[in-house]
């Protein structure tokens, strides 16, 4: 019945709102930790080993750095957090769970940019070849690979969902439906993209 203790690793940097978080609640932690840094995230996981000793785990990897503009101006960046930061939370899972995986589940959240441009199909499905068109596409393909490629090796055991426009309240107003719903409530302009097409 329902989860034990929820530990949140965030690197807290300009999107992050920790006021939005229910921390009073005592079974949530928020710890700052940047996945990249394979210090902090041992340090991280050293603190919660106890709870990789219950039966059912459940790690939900949303971190990204996920605004496609920022990647073309700084593709490092969206490398470390995307690609490096994943395989450090794989890492460490698989390291902690050590062919104990019964009632454990690593989610991979990805993007529907993996698999580039709509065409005149006008959908994608899991079948559909990758064709990422950006540095934040190709970054996030690369840890679906990695995602998989644990899976395989290492009978690991994932699930992977490919979103597209995620978008709460309290969401940092830079992504296109969060901006927007920002923009309306504080009655700006609305920008539009080429055409608008």
């Amino acid at each position: 019945g329902g989860l034990n203790h929820i530990y949140i690793f965030d690197s807290l940097t300009y999107a992050s709102q920790p006021e939005n978080l229910p921390l009073e609640n005592t079974r949530v932690t928020l710890m700052r930790v940047d996945i990249a840094n394979k210090n902090e995230m041992k340090d991280a996981w050293s603190v919660i080993r106890s709870a990789f000793e219950d039966d059912e785990i459940l790690v939900y990897n949303l971190a990204a750095e996920s605004h496609v503009d920022r990647s073309i101006t700084n593709p490092m960046e969206f490398i470390m957090t995307n690609v490096v930061g994943t395989v450090n939370l794989l890492n460490a899972a698989k390291n902690q769970w050590k062919g104990n995986e019964d009632g454990k589940l690593f989610y991979h959240v990805s993007t529907d940019e993996v698999f580039g441009s709509l065409g005149t199909e006008g959908l994608f499905t899991e079948e559909t070849p990758y064709d990422p068109r950006s540095p934040y596409s190709a970054s996030k393909a690369s840890s679906d690979h990695f995602a998989r490629a644990f899976f395989h090796t290492y009978n690991f055991p994932i699930k992977m969902s490919n979103c597209s426009n995620n978008y709460g309240s309290h969401h940092f107003p830079e992504k296109l439906i969060p901006l927007m719903i920002h923009n309306i409530l504080n009655n700006k302009a609305l920008p539009i993209y080429g055409k608008g097409d």
